[in-house]
């Protein structure tokens, strides 16, 4: 465990969630803190994955994908960013791409000691020798899967007293339902107010501004009338005299 300030940056669209989890625990049990905990993610990563980013204080940054590497591009300049304003001693990118190899040069060149983390299966040689360290992280099985995996067929002779044989045990139950697809309006919504994705609540009057810089809502438009066409994903509070808006669970 050392004191060094360490920076986690998490190309959440390119490693399992599991693997966010198994990675977070190990930088903590040898650093002790995280003192930065970002995931670049789209709106829909972010609302899918929002319990675990809870749980591991992770900060999702919500992108709306306009290319291919905008998701990137994103974490890149964050990074640089963050670096000249919170001067870690380690900068950790969790991710499998090799796209970043001239970010981690960048970084090491203002004194960061940078280390990768990726996904087994997903990640070349050539990627893992570009940082200081690197550590591959073996994507756990959940238990749904492993009960779909075919079961070894053993021949075993009885003995004559034998007693029955006790019934198998239920199945496990289905997994949840996937999200259904999330409309542009709604995307658009969250990108202006990204507190939302991270279960905060939001003035009404600072939506209203927001959502007007975003040229969602018209200059004299009422802010109640707007999110009502979509009770299903947002929530106004209070009931009778709301001011505050917030993501429904």
């Amino acid at each position: 465990m050392t004191t060094d300030r360490v920076m986690l940056l998490i190309d959440a669209d390119n490693v399992s969630v599991d693997v966010i989890e198994q990675g977070v625990e190990a930088l903590l049990a040898e650093y002790g803190a995280l003192h930065v905990r970002r995931a670049y993610c789209t709106a829909e990563s972010a609302l899918k994955h929002q319990t675990l980013f809870k749980r591991l204080g992770i900060r999702p940054m919500v992108n709306l994908a306009a290319g291919k590497n905008s998701t990137d591009i994103a974490l890149a300049v964050d990074a640089l960013d963050l670096v000249l304003a919170e001067r870690p001693e380690v900068v950790v990118i969790a991710s499998s791409d090799s796209d970043f190899a001239p970010l981690v040069s960048r970084l090491r060149e203002k004194g960061c000691r940078v280390i990768g983390i990726g996904q087994e299966g997903k990640t070349g040689d050539e990627t893992q020798a570009v940082y200081d360290a690197f550590t591959v992280i073996a994507h756990r099985k959940t238990r749904s899967a492993a009960a779909k995996a075919p079961a070894k067929k053993t021949t075993r002779r009885k003995p004559a007293s034998a007693a029955p044989a006790a019934p198998p045990p239920p199945p496990p139950a289905p997994p949840p339902p996937a999200l259904p697809p999330m409309p542009d309006k709604v995307r658009q919504i969250l990108a202006a107010l990204p507190e939302l994705v991270r279960g905060e609540t939001v003035e009404l009057r600072v939506a209203s501004e927001r959502l007007r810089d975003a040229d969602l809502l018209g200059k004299t438009a009422s802010s109640t009338k707007f999110f009502a066409p979509f009770a299903d994903r947002f929530e106004l509070v209070p009931t009778k005299a709301p001011n505050r808006v917030r993501l429904r669970d």
